[in-house]
């Protein structure tokens, strides 16, 4: 049997943008608690920015994408926006098979991705 993450740090708040930093395994076991720590992190009005941080992640299936693209929905509703800084290899793997890439660029830190300073490819 796998490990899994333990329970999801609460998002970081600054100003308008949340960073989550979720660890371990996103897969069918734990994606609905990434999906209330998505939702957590999107709760109140206004526009927002979301960062997902990936870096700590071991693994990820397709069970992370309905939170992944449910959050990048409402922040493109609010005038904002979902980054992701880069994850393990089937992160992209699993966003690349399902057309999502273009939506979700990769990024090499979270400053990187606050700032739009996407990855090279290769530069991984």
């Amino acid at each position: 049997m796998c490990p899994h993450s333990d329970l999801p740090d609460p998002p970081e708040l600054y100003d308008e943008c949340r960073v989550v930093r979720p660890r371990g395994e996103l897969d069918l076991t734990t994606a609905p608690a990434f999906a209330r720590t998505l939702a957590e992190a999107r709760a109140g009005a206004g526009r927002l920015f979301l960062i997902v941080d990936l870096s700590d992640v071991t693994f990820m299936d397709c069970s992370a994408l309905d939170a992944l693209c449910a959050a990048w929905a409402d922040c493109r509703a609010r005038h904002g926006w979902v980054r992701v800084v880069r994850g393990p290899a089937s992160a992209w793997m699993v966003l690349g098979a399902s057309g999502l890439l273009g939506r979700f660029p990769r990024y090499a830190t979270a400053q990187d991705a606050w700032h739009g300073t996407r990855s090279r490819p290769g530069s991984e």
